[in-house]
Formats: C-alpha cells, sequence, structure tokens
C-alpha cells in the first residue's frame, strides 16, 4: 500500500497576475476589471471606478512589480523546490483591448520569458488564462453577458496554446468561476445585482471554457485542462431538519458551477431553480454538446475556511470573501480577518469532491493571510503561518493515505506577498517572502525570506512527509 504524497505531486506556490505583476501600462498593455478597483480595507470595501481616477490607489497598477522581479522570485521558488507555480496570464497584456484583431508580441514574449525561467528550474507552470481582469475594452459589449465575448476569449486561447505549446501543459479556464454569484465584477467585467444577467454570463463562461477544453486539447494532446472553484464548503448550524436543508440550499448555489464543468450539464436541481425564478438561459442549438464535449480533465480549488447556515441564513451573496451566513462556528478559531481556520475541512472537502465527481482533484490556494512584522534582525518569524499550513497538509495527506482520494498538487497561495483580492490591501500578508511594500505602494520592494520558507523547503524535499 502506497503511503504519504505521491512521487509526482505538484508542489509549489499561486499568484494572480493583477495581484503581483503591476507594471500596468507596461509594453502596451490595456486595463483590465482590476486595474480600476481602488485599495480598501477590512471596513471599507473596494471601489470599482469608471475607468482610472485621479487621487485613487489602484493596488494592480503597483502590486509587487513581479513583472519587474520575476526571474528573482521564480528562483527564490526554486531555492524552496517548487515543482508547480501556479500563475495567470494577464488577458490585456495579450489583447489590450480584449477585441484586437491581432496580438501584442510585447506581452507574448514576456510571458515566454516567464515560462522559460520555469522550465530553466525544473518547474511546472499551470497556468490561469483569467483571473480576475477582463479588459475593460469588453464591457462595450456588455462583457460576458454578450455571446460575442466567447468568441473573442477563444482568440486569446488559440494564441497562447500555440505560442506555449510545450512549455505550458497544464491550463485553468477561469478563476473561481462560482464568483459569477458573488463577486460578479471581478468574476467576468458584470458590474449587476440581476440574477438573469449574472447567469446568463456565468453560461457564457461555461461555453468558452468547453471551447477551450477541446481546443488545447486538439493543439496539444498532452495539454490538461481544469476547473477553478472557489472552495465555499459548508456546514449545518444543527441537526435540525430546516438547517440541513439550507445547508443542501447553500452547496448547490455553489457546486452547480462545479457541476456543469465537470459532468457537462445543468443540475436538475439549477433547471427548477431557474424555472421558480423566470431565469431563461440564451441556448442555442449545438450548446449543450458542447458543454458535454468540453468537460476538464481535473478540478482544482481553492480552500481557506468553512461557513456554518442554517434556516436564520440568507442565501444572499453578502460579505467581505463573498458570503455572509450569519453563523460562527464555535469549535473553530478565526484569522485575523475574521475567517473560520478549518484543517479538518480540507479532508472533508476533497472527500466531497472526489465523492461527486471522480475526476483528479488539486489545492491551488490554500494559506493565511496575517500581519507580518519585521523584526530588528531583519527576520520574519511567522510561526502562526507554518503552523496553519503544517495542520491543512496533514489533513490533505490523510485524504489521499486514507481515503484513497487522487490529489495532484498543492500550490500554497500566494507564495510571495501580494495585493489582497477581497480587501486590496498589502498589511493582509500571505507569503514565504515578505516584500518590502505597504497599502498605498511605497517601498523599496526588497525580498525577504520568511521563517515559513525554509519550513516549505524542508516539506518539499521530504515529499511532505517532514512536518515539524
Amino acid at each position: 500500500m502506497s503511503k504519504g504524497f505521491p512521487k509526482n505531486f505538484l508542489w509549489g506556490g499561486a499568484t494572480a497576475a493583477n495581484q503581483c505583476e503591476g507594471a500596468y501600462l507596461t509594453d502596451g498593455k490595456g486595463l483590465s476589471t482590476a486595474d480600476v478597483m481602488s485599495a480598501g480595507n477590512l471596513e471599507r470595501p473596494r471601489e470599482i471606478t469608471n475607468g482610472v481616477m485621479e487621487g485613487k490607489y489602484y493596488p494592480s497598477h503597483v502590486a509587487v512589480d513581479h513583472y519587474n522581479h520575476f526571474e528573482e522570485d521564480i528562483a527564490l521558488f526554486a531555492e524552496m523546490g517548487f515543482k508547480c507555480y501556479r500563475l495567470s496570464i494577464n488577458w490585456t497584456r495579450i489583447f489590450p483591448n480584449g477585441d484586437d484583431e491581432n496580438p501584442n508580441e510585447a506581452g507574448l514574449k514576456h510571458y515566454d520569458q516567464v515560462f522559460d525561467t520555469c522550465k530553466k528550474y525544473g518547474i511546472e507552470p499551470l497556468v490561469t488564462i483569467s483571473h480576475f481582469e477582463t479588459p475593460l475594452g469588453l464591457l462595450k459589449y456588455g462583457s460576458w453577458e454578450n455571446r460575442k465575448v466567447i468568441d473573442f476569449y477563444m482568440r486569446y486561447c488559440e494564441i497562447i496554446f500555440k505560442r506555449y505549446k510545450g512549455k505550458v501543459i497544464y491550463w485553468l479556464t477561469f478563476n473561481e468561476i462560482n464568483v459569477m454569484s458573488t463577486k460578479a465584477w471581478m468574476a467576468g467585467g458584470i458590474n449587476s445585482d440581476d440574477e438573469q444577467v449574472r447567469m446568463i454570463a456565468a453560461y457564457h463562461q461555461f461555453l468558452a471554457s468547453a471551447k477551450a477544453v477541446q481546443l488545447a486539447h486538439e493543439i496539444d494532446p498532452n495539454n490538461k485542462v481544469g476547473m477553478m472553484y472557489a472552495g465555499h464548503f459548508a456546514y449545518p448550524n444543527s441537526c435540525d431538519p430546516e438547517d440541513i436543508q439550507t445547508n443542501v440550499d447553500f452547496m448547490h448555489k455553489m457546486l452547480f458551477y462545479c457541476d456543469v464543468k465537470c459532468r457537462g450539464y445543468y443540475p436538475a436541481y439549477k433547471l427548477k431553480e431557474f424555472e421558480r425564478k423566470g431565469i431563461i438561459l440564451p441556448i442555442q442549438d449545438g450548446d449543450k454538446e458542447v458543454l458535454l464535449k468540453g468537460k476538464v480533465d481535473f478540478l482544482s480549488y481553492s480552500y481557506y475556511l468553512t461557513h456554518v447556515v442554517g434556516k436564520e441564513t440568507s442565501l444572499e451573496f453578502k460579505g467581505l470573501n463573498g458570503v455572509k451566513t450569519g453563523y460562527k462556528n464555535p469549535y473553530l478559531p478565526t484569522s485575523e480577518w475574521g475567517w473560520a481556520i478549518n484543517p479538518m475541512g480540507l479532508r472533508y472537502s476533497l472527500n466531497l469532491l472526489y465523492d461527486r465527481y471522480q475526476i483528479p482533484l488539486m489545492i491551488v490556494e490554500n494559506g493565511l493571510g496575517a500581519i507580518d512584522k519585521v523584526e530588528e534582525d531583519g527576520k520574519i518569524h511567522d510561526s502562526y503561518r507554518i503552523d496553519y499550513l503544517r495542520e491543512h497538509l496533514k489533513e490533505m495527506k490523510k485524504a489521499i493515505e486514507v481515503d484513497g482520494v487522487p490529489v495532484m498538487g498543492y500550490t500554497m497561495w500566494g507564495p510571495i506577498d501580494l495585493i489582497s483580492a477581497s480587501t486590496g490591501e498589502m498589511e493582509k500578508r500571505y507569503g514565504f517572502i515578505y516584500v518590502d511594500v505597504d497599502d498605498n505602494g511605497y517601498g523599496t520592494f526588497k525580498r525577504i525570506k520568511k521563517d515559513s520558507f525554509y519550513w516549505y523547503k524542508k516539506v518539499i524535499e521530504s515529499n511532505g512527509e517532514d512536518l515539524d
């Protein structure tokens, strides 16, 4: 009987272009939805502005300047022993307006350099094609509410699949696609609370994803294409049958996205919900076949927390992380940002998803946002982050070893400090590597290894056997 993590396990870390690259207009890049989201914090939500406004700070414009530091940063990832680096291509570096006839060569060259640097160190890139940065130029079409945007996305996919053939074999079509139900602007440039609008946009993203899966396989049979789910998992507040049913309803609102992408069709419960609400999808001839043929090869997801829901829960998606259920779990501690810390929930989530879909899984985001302090000796002693990650890895190991769940890899979020998507802060740090930059974009941008850097290096060296 095999024990522990598989030999070819993809250990690594994950970033997003709009949260780490900066250089927001460099080398012909166009504006994206991320570039017009101002900074916020726990008390003040991020604002979506009409273009870039003077006097406001936009974190994506500077971020941690990974665009100009990628060689240094990837070398640090290699020092930790990364087997895999999950990153995203910034769509507007390739097609600045989204609907351009021809791609921007400077943007294509940049990612050539990034992937070549990864290969130099034996690091496998895992590329998210669209990670919360829809081109602003597509808003004139209505963004993803318009079926035409599928064609623009496919033009983008064809260019990058061909250009990076042999350099990239692992792809994710959309980051956290179910965020269309919680933060539609981030998910697809939809600035509307209308559920009909959001569900049409999601439908078009499902079709785009399915077409991208088929195209990736045609261009290179070695390509493996996955989906990415924002890991919302919930427990019922009690054994009251009403609480149980509310929990089922809550999970249906999230998991239907996985159902469509992993099974290739809309589940009956969602179609019945649409019927009750009068939501009509713009289905055209051949669409159902496209969804069925474009099922993903694997399911990846983020895991940070679990929710508690019950009969008093409003199933409206509100709150800092897109969901506010009204209940706290008394058995779990919380992070400085109020997220429930639940390592055992990771094992639970792996079993739930594998039981449901029977395809390989990958944890592509998991980490602790915390305030890190640089000590007088210039070091960062982040034992709290090590504790968090250790306990989660133990539970993932149990899912593999005890439950038999096929887990492909684990890319911790984010291996280097970057901008928080939810608040736009730098103060909320995740990294193994500290970046000297503050909430206003000021600093030396110097990289400093935290204690967790050396701990993760040891974890990878031992293939997850040494977690102390």
